[in-house]
């Protein structure tokens, strides 16, 4: 079931090189400490202090700098305006020297949905759902923005997603509603699905749920590029892990297997009642294959906990790379601030394996992780999601050995969301969730 090999070359040269340096870094010689201190091997710990923006939006390290490319109500080339709540985000070549950003947006139907939509997938009293996805065309070198647009409209609360070795975004509705269901009576069909959006869609997409990959409250996705199978998170504090075996690698509309992750003797990741699950220790991993995936009673994260899954504690983004996987639990951990966990699929060499990589034990260090990816550096960029009295999102690094520190801190009462790097490297994209702000930033990456 291995993917075309120019397929998995260019997602490879796409994203693998920070996985590859995160590896070489040695992440898995991590000390109990994860507050400060340089890292072991010579690397560097972070990129310094955090400078205040002289426009108040986005605090960044020396050396870096920012650039909005698109906000919310800018008019967009088919007639229409960029809707609000922008959340997950992919990047993707789409030749000519273009590259594509698709933006999710976590709309419900009572949003205002930017201007008519045509088509889509679902309505809400006879209106069609104002969820879906944007795609920005950006000049791969400038990245002057060239068009923007609606490529997928009626769906419901699209939060993350994750792009495909084929050029496509997954995007996933966090949303396993329906007629009679939350949202009141007026919905026609039943939500919680999957979507798939090309990176070179010129308009709207023929918007099929792609059934097979279960009906749950989705968060992220992303794509194993030696076997196609695709991984996805449930943002629940019972979800669990799921993975997705499809029948024909690189087109997930023809079905597969859908199966949810066992971690051997482990029943719990949360270390809310006790730290059951040390960081650093690897355990092996087995899937059960799960039934009545359409699950029109929203249950299958608890078919697969009876049948031996280890629930996580709202899981949300994910990141694949050459050889493994991050995923990261938003409540997770014995302070219920989060969790980062790293799987190695086997790939049939050996049985899949898995590791608490991070677990945070204050505020300062991390804060209800969500969106995630990897710096050229290596470390990880996390998208902090928390909503209190006093909102403070960052964006925080974390180092190949595990110690956290700040990135960015995003000065607008929102979250940051959608966090990913251009092809090249050079520029990491993000979201201002609302009002929606697309933010491109560039600096000393590999310093």
């Amino acid at each position: 079931m291995r993917l075309p090999n120019s397929d998995r070359r260019q997602f490879l040269t796409a994203t693998g090189t920070a996985f590859a340096a995160l590896m070489a870094s040695g992440c898995m010689t991590r000390g109990a400490n994860l507050a400060g201190g340089s890292v072991s091997g010579g690397g560097f710990t972070d990129y310094g202090p955090l400078r205040p923006d002289p426009a108040g939006m986005l605090d960044l390290p020396e050396g870096f700098s920012y650039r909005v490319l698109s906000r919310l109500g800018d008019a967009m080339n088919d007639g229409g305006t960029v809707p609000d709540k922008a959340d997950g985000m992919g990047c993707l070549d789409i030749g000519n020297g273009e590259i594509a950003l698709v933006r999710n947006h976590e709309l419900v139907p009572s949003d205002d949905s930017g201007g008519p939509i045509a088509t889509g997938y679902g309505t809400h009293n006879g209106n069609i759902v104002p969820g879906g996805t944007t795609n920005i065309v950006l000049d791969a070198d400038t990245l002057e923005v060239k068009r923007q647009m609606r490529t997928l409209g009626g769906t419901i609360r699209n939060c993350s997603g994750g792009v495909t070795p084929w050029g496509s975004w997954l995007t996933c509705e966090e949303a396993p509603t329906g007629p009679g269901q939350r949202y009141g009576d007026g919905l026609a069909v039943n939500h919680g699905w999957v979507f798939e959006v090309p990176g070179a869609a010129s308009g709207l997409v023929d918007p099929v749920p792609l059934r097979a990959m279960g009906r749950f409250n989705h968060e992220a996705a992303c794509v194993d590029p030696e076997t196609g199978y695709v991984y996805m998170t449930e943002d629940r504090d019972d979800g669990v892990f799921y993975r997705f075996l499809p029948n024909t690698p690189g087109e997930l509309i023809k079905g597969g297997t859908l199966q949810a992750m066992v971690i051997d003797g482990l029943s719990d990741t949360r270390n809310w009642a006790s730290a059951a699950m040390p960081v650093g220790q690897s355990y092996t991993v087995s899937w059960v294959d799960l039934t009545d995936v359409e699950s029109p009673e929203d249950n299958l994260r608890e078919q697969a906990i009876a049948k031996g899954a280890a629930p996580i504690a709202r899981g949300e983004g994910l990141h694949m790379g050459a050889d493994d996987l991050f995923a990261c639990s938003t409540s997770g951990g014995a302070m219920r601030l989060g969790q980062i966990f790293r799987l190695v699929p086997g790939r049939g060499a050996g049985p899949d394996r898995v590791e608490l990589f991070f677990e945070s034990e204050s505020s300062e260090q991390f804060n209800f992780g969500d969106n995630l990816c990897v710096a050229p550096s290596g470390h990880l960029l996390v998208c902090e999601d928390q909503y209190t009295d006093v909102v403070d999102n960052h964006v925080r690094g974390i180092t190949p050995d595990g110690r956290p520190y700040d990135f960015a801190r995003l000065n607008m009462q929102t979250e940051p969301a959608g966090g990913c790097f251009s092809p090249d490297g050079k520029w990491f994209f993000v979201n201002a969730y609302a009002p929606t702000r697309t933010i491109a930033i560039t600096g000393p990456w590999a310093a």
